[in-house]
């Protein structure tokens, strides 16, 4: 992984000191309607997106926009990868020990909303007994704890509004707890709820940057943020997306399918390039390394098995965030998140072609190798003319296996921000909460996809045979 940062470090220039009419790299959230969230033209909109986008108009200097999810975003400023972080962020006395955050921008607050059906909850009184949802690390669920022994229910806790809408739909809660703009545009959209308590006193969002970093961009996002409120553009941002204005879609399968089908062909083509070029170069590094495993000398058996032992005792998620954030954080360089993608894909499916190749050629009787070194054959010609012919019949299978496996991963890549199929679903559910259409549209994709080339897999398999 040294060698592999080392590498990766001459793609991607150190992060230039804070300066008017330089571009910066901002990361944010992408599922947090209606304050960041894609638009049905794939273009990153909302309040935050627009403000921070007039701000550096306004004050001279241009911003990267790097969508990545909230926790990732935090990461990716800790790790040097951005300069700040604009995503609906709460100041909190915690969160001032590591980022410096600008004058508040935004101010929050907690409500509580049922299903549009129930008419049996309308205050906190009535939720004794029952259970409600609540989102993670929000102010949502901070507030329902603080009075839930007092009302007599208890929380669930989930990692996003939809999956929280979503557990009362189902019928497993009553009621949930969350921002009150957030509910407020999901609403628009026809998410099925209704709100039945007033706003409750909540924490100012901020626009934030490393500690002691970047002071200038501070100071000229708060010179900004002022003059856009002194002219009034910044109620008419806010209005654009809580006013009269926002306006709910077509969200039936068909209706998804037409207004979301450039979006969900663009993840589909990312998941299916992630896979063949990762499986590609593991194919490479699978055949390296797995001879390696069955090699006579010992330090090359050693390597071959330290390799496979660390990428198969890891999981695959923890490999992610250590090449994205880890290895740039420790060597002081920016990495791309699609070759950071690729680095983990490749490193862990070649750990298992490793494995594959090691099977091949022990399946292979030890009678074949014996009998060509009798006749005078060099070991290497051996492997070459007798044992890998055989090998290789008996290892296609578990290739096209690990091929399926692969492309199925791709999806845990978009904790790092890569919008492939799944990432893409979650970003268009963040905009209308439609889950059960898009993930089943979503599920429908992969199992063509998935099938096609299973098919294709088999009848080359056949030929091969014959």
């Amino acid at each position: 992984m040294l060698v592999l940062a080392l590498l990766t470090g001459f793609f991607a220039p150190h992060l230039a000191a804070a300066q008017p009419g330089r571009t910066y790299t901002i990361a944010t959230d992408i599922t947090f309607a209606p304050f960041e969230f894609q638009d049905e033209s794939g273009n990153f909109v909302g309040i935050d997106i627009d403000l921070l986008e007039a701000i550096a108009d306004d004050q001279g200097f241009q911003v990267d926009i790097r969508p990545l999810g909230f926790d990732a975003a935090l990461q990716a400023v800790q790790s040097g990868q951005a300069d700040g972080v604009i995503a609906g962020m709460s100041i909190t006395d915690e969160r001032r020990s590591v980022f410096d955050f600008s004058d508040p921008y935004f101010e929050s607050g907690t409500q509580m909303a049922v299903l549009e059906s129930n008419d049996a909850v309308t205050s906190y009184a009535d939720l004794r007994g029952q259970r409600v949802a609540v989102k993670n690390g929000t102010e949502g669920a901070a507030f329902a704890e603080s009075i839930k022994d007092e009302f007599g229910f208890s929380t669930i806790y989930f990692a996003d509004s939809a999956s929280m809408y979503d557990e009362v739909r189902t019928g497993n809660s009553v009621a949930i707890f969350d921002d009150y703009p957030v509910l407020a545009y999901g609403i628009t959209q026809g998410n099925g709820f209704k709100t039945v308590t007033e706003k409750e006193a909540g924490s100012e969002y901020g626009f934030a940057v490393n500690r002691g970093q970047n002071a200038e961009l501070l100071e000229m996002f708060d010179a900004g943020l002022q003059n856009l409120r002194d002219s009034g553009e910044y109620d008419e941002i806010v209005d654009r997306y809580l006013g009269a204005g926002a306006s709910s879609a077509d969200n039936s399968i068909l209706g998804l399918l037409k207004s979301t089908y450039p979006q969900l062909l663009k993840g589909l083509w990312l998941t299916i390039v992630l896979s063949v070029v990762s499986i590609a170069i593991a194919l490479v590094l699978g055949g390296i390394f797995g001879l390696m495993r069955v090699s006579r000398h010992i330090v090359l058996r050693g390597i071959g098995t330290t390799y496979v032992d660390i990428f198969r005792g890891t999981p695959l998620l923890v490999q992610a965030f250590f090449i994205y954030f880890g290895i740039p954080a420790a060597m002081g360089f920016q990495m791309s998140a699609f070759t950071a993608g690729i680095i983990t894909l490749s490193l862990n499916a070649g750990a298992y072609m490793a494995e594959i190749v090691r099977g091949g050629i022990l399946s292979v009787d030890k009678g074949q190798m014996e009998a060509s070194r009798s006749l005078g054959i060099s070991y290497l010609k051996s492997m070459r003319k007798v044992v890998m012919p055989q090998a290789i019949r008996t290892m296609i299978p578990s290739y096209i296996n690990q091929f399926v496996i692969t492309l199925k991963d791709t999806s845990i890549l978009s904790v790092i921000g890569l919008a492939e199929l799944t990432q893409t679903g979650r970003i268009i559910i963040a905009r209308n909460f439609q889950s059960f259409n898009m993930w089943l549209i979503i599920a429908v994709m992969y199992f063509i996809i998935i099938m096609a080339l299973t098919k294709l897999s088999n009848r080359l398999e056949k030929r091969i045979n014959t």
